[in-house]
This record gives structure tokens, C-alpha cells and sequence, in this order.
């Protein structure tokens, strides 16, 4: 079951002087694309003196433009969210038959919609030298997307890199080091140089302290935590847009949020706008609770759970008894006919030429041995959506003083 979390991410500049802003575009709403459920969601602005509308850019992105009118020394953008992150396996997708098997080839329909998604940048030395490593043979797609992803995550070392901007791929590689988004900016523009369509995502990383040690492989974080992370989307028809974390080296999953996703990482800057010529101060903040644990296998009920469960059982027993309340074990039994049992009425049909005389004899037979004088009662049953008529029911009735 999915433990329910919330997520808060404050962002604040301070600034020296009263400053003038231009208009500001803020990214931090979970992208129409998300599969992790989102229950809630707030997005706060200061100062209180501003203009929001919310909008969609070409690529589908929610973004909000933020106008403040006068002069300010603070501006502040606060996000508050509720999700469920609820277990789902990244290779649930089918692929259209043509892209079973890399390489393959965009049909007609799609070129025009995934040329921003095959833009390449200039081919450079080093990159050019690890496209080559990479292997090429005719294989299975999935295979040949979680290798392509791994030899990334292999090749560069993951840093906190706090300079602005993104590498690029030639950097990224020469140095084998950087940030999140130098590595997914890496791998988009190696799956676009082995033909296959593209984009970077920017979003939240959620990740929870697990209940228990794995037997082998990395333990994972010591503390619940949660930052601004960033990945890559490839566009398999079929699939559509497969997510790929070259950080982890894995695909992602619920506890990747997309908030932005863009063919260059200059479209998915989380907060973006001019400001005036003016010293200022930065704070950011990002936490993650947890508001709904539920018990499961790996992390089950407490002793004092368990003791209140069993309490709270035992007094609905109590109230039940002192109503007289009877309780039995309900359930519709299926019945086969020894004779013709493999007849469609007996297996997949509703009706058929000797059901209904089978169901009078058996419900006669059950009255005269459970409930003798009792009334026969033989009427209509369910009306099933779809079927012209309703169906039959039989069944008998007594009185429990006889």
C-alpha cells in the first residue's frame, strides 16, 4: 500500500535594496505527466502584492508567471505537496512491433512531432569516442535502453555541482564527473546520436530510508529525503515517454516527480525571470514527512498496534453480541452439472436450455433437507448492463420458530 508523504520546498532571494522584477516563470508543478499520484498541492508567493496565471508552455509543462508590481527586497516561492508513493514497475509499457528490437525507425506520422527530440549538438572527441564504446548490435529494446543508461551512470561520477547552467557532454565526459542534470543532458544527447528521441526532464526526487537493508547492492539513504533532481524521457512508440535516471542508473519510478520536461535544459529551469542589478542572498529548503506509513510486509503492525487492533475487535464483538446480532458466512457456490459439463451454460454462458430446471430441482432439494416448509420463491434476479432481460433467481424461506 502506498505511504503517504509531503513535500515542502521553499526557494527565497533577499535582496540588498528594494529591487524592481521582471516577470517571472516558475516551474514547480507536477508535470501532466506524472504517474505519481498527487493529493494536494499549494504554490505561496511573496510578496502578497503580486500577479499569478497559471499557464501551459508548447511542451504541455504547467508554469506559472509570477508579475510583482512594485519594488521588493524579498521574493519568495513556497510549494507544498501531498503524494502517494505508490509502488508501480517502470517496464509496465507494451512497444509497437516495429520498435520491439533497436535500432528501428520513427514512421512518417511521428518525424515532425520528435524533430526538436533528435536535435544533436556538435560532435566532439570525447563523446564521439564514447558513442563508439557503446554496443551496437541489433537487440532486444529494453535491454538496449537500461545498458545505454548504466554506461552513463558508469562513466560519470555523480557530484553536488552549485554553479549555474549545464555541462556539456564533452566536459562532462573529459572530467567523469557532474551534477544530475549534466548526466541526463549527457544521455540525451547519446540516445538522439543513436536515433532515439530525447528530452530532459527536471523534477523532484523523492527517496525513503528503507524499512529494511537489501542483501546486496547499495543500502540507499540513511533519512527520508527529497531535492530538485534531474533526468531523462525517451520517446518509444508504443510506450511513450520512458523515464531514465543516468544518476541511479535505473529508470525512474514513483518517486520521481517530473515537473518540467523540454528537448534543452534551458526550457526547465525551476524559477526563471530578470531582476534588477542587485546584490542578494539565497535560502532554499526541501523536506519530506511522512503522513500516512501504512503497514505492510516489510514493515508490519507494533505490538501496540496489534494490541489496539485486537481490543477494538473484540469490543465490536461484544456490541454485536449484546444486539443479537447473528453474522454467517455468505458467498455464491458454483455449481457444474454432471451431465454435459463442459456445455458453454455451465462454463461461460449466463443461461442455457437446461440451467433453470437444474437450479428448481437443487433448491427443492436443498429446501426439503434445510428448510422443510418452506416458501418456494421463484422470481427475477440481477439485470446485468448489456443484456436484454433479467435474469432468474430461486430461493427458499422460513421462519426460525418453525
Amino acid at each position: 500500500m502506498a505511504i503517504r508523504i509531503a513535500l515542502h520546498h521553499r526557494t527565497k532571494y533577499k535582496y540588498a535594496r528594494p529591487a524592481l522584477l521582471g516577470p517571472q516563470t516558475i516551474r514547480l508543478r507536477p508535470a501532466p505527466h506524472n504517474r505519481t499520484p498527487v493529493n494536494r498541492y499549494s504554490l505561496e508567493i511573496k510578496p502578497n502584492d503580486h500577479f499569478l496565471n497559471w499557464q501551459q508552455d508548447v511542451h504541455g509543462n504547467y508554469l506559472a508567471r509570477v508579475v510583482v508590481p512594485e519594488k521588493t527586497d524579498v521574493f519568495e516561492v513556497c510549494v507544498d505537496l501531498v503524494a502517494d508513493l505508490e509502488a508501480y514497475s517502470p517496464f509496465d509499457y507494451f512497444l509497437e512491433e516495429s520498435c520491439e528490437e533497436w535500432p528501428f525507425e520513427y514512421g512518417e506520422e511521428w518525424k515532425a512531432d520528435i524533430a526538436p527530440y533528435l536535435a544533436v549538438e556538435p560532435l566532439t572527441p570525447v563523446l564521439e569516442k564514447f558513442i563508439g564504446s557503446l554496443d551496437k548490435s541489433r537487440r532486444d529494446t529494453n535491454h538496449f535502453l537500461v545498458e545505454t543508461n548504466q554506461a552513463v551512470q558508469q562513466a560519470v561520477e555523480y557530484l553536488i555541482r552549485m554553479e549555474p547552467g549545464v555541462q556539456t557532454p564533452e566536459e562532462t565526459l573529459t572530467i567523469g564527473k557532474g551534477s544530475c542534470r549534466d548526466s541526463a543532458w549527457l544521455l540525451v544527447q547519446v540516445l538522439r546520436r543513436l536515433g532515439v528521441a530525447a528530452r530532459f526532464v527536471s523534477g523532484y526526487l523523492v527517496q525513503l530510508k528503507a524499512d529494511q537493508e537489501p542483501v546486496d547492492g547499495p543500502k540507499g539513504p540513511e533519512e527520508d529525503f527529497t531535492d530538485l533532481h534531474a533526468w531523462c524521457e525517451c520517446f518509444i512508440p508504443g510506450a511513450g515517454w520512458i523515464g531514465l535516471d543516468p544518476t541511479s542508473g535505473l529508470l525512474s519510478a514513483e518517486g520521481h516527480i517530473p515537473l518540467s520536461a523540454t528537448p534543452s535544459p534551458s526550457s526547465s529551469a525551476p524559477i526563471a525571470g530578470l531582476v534588477e542589478d542587485v546584490e542578494a542572498e539565497f535560502e532554499f529548503e526541501m523536506s519530506v514527512v511522512r503522513v500516512v506509513d501504512r503497514a505492510r510486509v516489510t514493515k508490519p503492525y507494533t505490538e501496540t498496534q496489534w494490541k489496539r487492533i485486537l481490543e477494538l475487535g473484540e469490543q465490536v464483538d461484544a456490541d454485536l453480541f449484546a444486539g443479537d446480532v447473528r453474522l454467517s458466512v455468505g458467498g455464491e457456490p458454483t455449481f457444474v452439472s454432471a451431465t454435459d459439463p463442459d456445455a458453454p451454460e455451465w462454463n461461460t454462458e449466463a443461461l442455457g436450455k437446461a440451467k433453470e430446471a437444474q437450479a428448481d430441482r437443487l433448491t427443492r432439494r436443498l429446501m426439503d433437507l434445510w428448510s422443510p416448509g418452506a416458501v418456494l420463491h421463484h422470481a427475477q434476479g440481477k439485470w446485468y448492463p448489456g443484456e436484454q432481460l433479467p435474469r432468474w433467481a430461486y430461493g427458499c424461506f422460513d421462519r426460525v420458530d418453525g
